[in-house]
């Protein structure tokens, strides 16, 4: 429903899309409104109705194909550098190709079509507006078939060609990952976090129901005219409801994927109807193609990758870049590319943040930079040193909409790199919070125990069974780092299961 025509000082015409025209109410539904409303839907008017392409369904479209494409340009540099790109070419290419092939058969093959695999361990796919398509390797390592792939780049092109993004833009807000936080006062504190927020804010876009279901039909259709077997999309849902119910106690590591979806097994149901309802879904000649998937999944890194920064022991250690720092009994840490958070937990009594992030000045120099800003108030600078790493800090104050804010600046060199840790809380519970988050980087210091330094990740090995194999010789005969349920999962089999002939999934060091 959208609203046009002004016809009185502040009255407006109601006009209603409908499936074949644009209409407009008698006079008797016109209704009284403020002007900043109906300056809203002039506005509206202006999007107009359009007809969804992959639908064929009249719709109200306030954001063009432009500013679709526009929006997914601006956003997809955030997304790469918070959550990072899986380095092996490789993978890379084998999703690019299958993905641009199958966006070709699609209503929008003009599109600047995307596709880039994450290194991130969760299980986890998700689109953009304007033809960005992002998987991570944590769903890669769960699926077993081409075909599957396939059915999750087509679900995701679906969420595209349907322009769901667009008809939910009024939903968007900002990822719940502390980076607010860190973007409330200051252009100096914004800039840490602007351009990861600006892509991951899109990331909060809630599908309806019905969305979903409609991106299951899409992909159905984009991966059967690709060639692709039809009911592997049903083993993926399978997946999922098994790794979701394998995950339930350890609140975050359910699927992503199934976060905001309806319950996979409901979907499974609906995708056998439609595969028995159309013909075209029951050719023979359609393919699954384990065997080429598994081949290409051979040796990516299985669940967290060490190497990117891990706790133990109490400290958060970066095997990579060669420091440690201690982590407060309780505090929750969130480890991002571009930044290290930790925070305490609820009824702590504390109230704040430690953020951690990589500068490129000297900290004397990055001290003066950050005194010099617009809209804080500052003490002087204090050089000293941090376990033997120069450092440079400053207390600060700000305001912001929630009221005084209060917090400290420390830069520490180490190894030809400044890290920023800034300390942030109310200005009402600095007192409090501050010697928790100074004890945290006071303990910033150089990573020396030799395990930590040559830690590597798991990675995924698949070994090719001569013959069918029961379970339990499978799990003696390929033993997994991982426990016996997770191998069952990423091998898309129940445990007591005999393994059929051919490719088979295992973890190792």
């Amino acid at each position: 429903m959208v609203g046009a025509g002004a016809v009185g000082p502040d009255l407006a015409t109601i006009l209603v899309c409908t499936p074949t025209k644009r209409t407009t109410l008698p006079a008797t539904f016109m209704i009284r409104f403020r002007p900043a409303l109906a300056l809203l839907l002039l506005l509206t008017v202006l999007g107009g109705c359009a007809v969804n392409p992959a639908t064929g369904a009249r719709e109200i479209s306030l954001v063009g194909e432009g500013q679709e494409i526009a929006m997914g340009q601006q956003s997809d540099p955030g997304i790469v550098a918070q959550m990072g790109l899986y380095p092996d070419s490789s993978v890379q290419r084998y999703v690019r190709d299958i993905g641009l092939r199958m966006a070709a058969i699609s209503e929008r093959p003009d599109l600047p079509w995307t596709f880039r695999v994450l290194d991130d361990p969760t299980v986890n796919a998700f689109a953009l507006p304007g033809g960005f398509v992002y998987i991570t390797r944590g769903i890669l390592t769960h699926l077993n078939s081409e075909a599957q792939l396939a059915g999750i780049l087509g679900h995701e092109i679906g969420h595209v060609t349907a322009r769901h993004s667009v008809s939910q833009m009024s939903r968007t807000q900002l990822a719940q990952l502390g980076l607010a936080v860190g973007m409330v006062f200051s252009e100096t504190v914004r800039d840490y976090g602007g351009l990861a927020a600006q892509g991951l804010g899109l990331l909060s876009l809630s599908y309806g129901r019905d969305d979903e279901l409609e991106s299951d039909h899409l992909g159905l259709r984009y991966m059967t005219r690709l060639g692709y077997e039809p009911r592997e999309l049903a083993g993926v849902m399978n997946m999922l409801a098994r790794h979701s119910a394998l995950h339930a106690d350890e609140g975050g590591r359910v699927p992503e994927w199934m976060s905001t979806h309806p319950y996979p097994e409901n979907r499974i149901e609906r995708i056998f109807a439609e595969i028995e309802a159309t013909p075209a879904y029951q050719d023979p000649s359609l393919v699954v193609d384990e065997a080429e998937y598994l081949a290409r999944l051979d040796g990516i890194v299985f669940g967290e990758n060490p190497r990117d920064g891990f706790v133990g022991d109490g400290a958060y250690h970066h095997p990579d870049l060669a420091f440690r720092f201690d982590v407060p009994s309780g505090w929750n840490l969130f480890n991002g590319r571009e930044a290290v958070q930790l925070q305490p937990q609820e009824g702590q009594g504390l109230t704040g943040l430690v953020d951690l992030r990589l500068e490129s000045n000297e900290p004397t120099a990055a001290a003066r930079e950050f005194v010099g800003q617009e809209g804080i108030r500052t003490g002087s600078i204090q050089e000293g040193s941090v376990n033997g790493n120069a450092s440079a800090s400053v207390p600060f104050q700000a305001t912001n909409q929630d009221g005084e804010l209060a917090g400290e600046m420390t830069w520490i060199r180490h190894d030809g790199a400044t890290y920023a840790f800034m300390a942030l809380s109310s200005a009402q519970g600095w007192t409090s919070f501050s010697p928790a988050a100074e004890d945290v980087v006071q303990s910033f210091r150089e990573e020396a125990d030799p395990d930590i330094l040559r830690i590597q990740p798991l990675v995924l090995s698949v070994a090719t069974l001569p013959e069918p194999t029961e379970w339990a010789a499978f799990l003696r005969a390929y033993p997994s780092v991982v426990a016996d349920p997770v191998v069952a999962v990423i091998n898309q089999v129940r445990e007591g299961d005999t393994l059929e002939r051919g490719p088979a999934k295992h973890v190792v060091r």
